[in-house]
């Protein structure tokens, strides 16, 4: 957005009672030479250090900037602060709470377990059954 549409933009925001500032307080170009100015003021060059020269320069070790960025193993700091608190809440408690946290959706809800059915066995022995035999159908 260019100076001029925003300051037609800030003129018609204005107050209606309240009036242009004087010319000699507006800002901008005062002539052709304005902005032949500010180029020239923003080429100045600034005082400080010649940047192409190699006098004042302090050499980096790349030995020591490969340690500075080396990867720090936090795991000893962190198991201490793992193993520090040993609150454990109680088993009905995170089941509420996961059960709070999961969706009401059926993909969500865990399976429902199943009790496994023990294999049927019967009471009787094999001898059990020869005896019956032997006494109900006579059979030696």
């Amino acid at each position: 957005m260019s100076a001029s549409l925003l300051r037609r933009g800030l003129e018609l925001l204005e107050p209606p009672g309240r009036a242009k500032a004087p010319p000699g307080l507006q800002r901008g170009r005062a002539g052709p030479r304005a902005a032949g100015a500010a180029r020239r003021r923003k080429r100045a060059p600034e005082p400080g250090r010649n940047k192409a020269t190699v006098k004042g320069r302090v050499v980096k070790s790349a030995i020591e900037e490969y340690h500075k960025k080396k990867p720090v193993n936090h795991l000893r700091e962190n198991l201490q602060y793992m193993l520090k608190g040993r609150l454990v809440a109680d088993k009905a408690v995170t089941e509420q709470v996961l059960a709070q946290n999961r969706g009401r959706k059926s993909k969500d809800q865990p399976p429902e377990k199943t009790e496994k059915k023990k294999p049927e066995s019967t009471v009787f022995t094999e001898e059990d059954f020869r005896k019956f035999e032997r006494e109900y159908f006579g059979i030696p």
